[in-house]
């Protein structure tokens, strides 16, 4: 069974940065998409950012400000996230789209704080 890694999160401050990591336990295999959601208790899970083999897409709230990316050799994925706001502030979940089977691997999410 596969398992995903976050680390990352944290307190910040507004304007400040954050870098979230996404490890994969093993190579997956047959990868259609990888995402990062969040979530805000009481609200729904919120897709923020996909990246697919030959797209990047974000949620409008954190155009321009987050960047999705990868590491294959290191079985790994990235969200950045510049110029936060407290608004930001959420749980953020990582997550593996597969096609074998209709894999659907979770991360066990990580808290982003942002302070006014």
């Amino acid at each position: 069974q596969v398992q995903l890694v976050e680390s990352g999160g944290g307190l910040v401050q507004a304007g400040g940065s954050l870098r979230l990591s996404c490890a994969a336990s093993r190579s997956i295999v047959g990868i259609i998409a990888r995402n990062w959601y969040r979530q805000v208790p009481g609200n729904q899970r919120e897709l923020v950012a996909t990246l697919t083999s030959g797209t990047t897409t974000y949620a409008d709230a954190v155009k321009g400000r987050f960047t999705i990316s990868r590491d294959n050799a290191k079985n790994t994925f990235y969200l950045q996230m510049n110029s936060l706001k407290p608004e930001d502030t959420a749980v953020y979940y990582c997550n593996v789209r597969s096609a074998i089977g209709g894999s659907s691997y979770w991360g066990q999410g990580t808290q982003v704080t942002v302070s006014s």
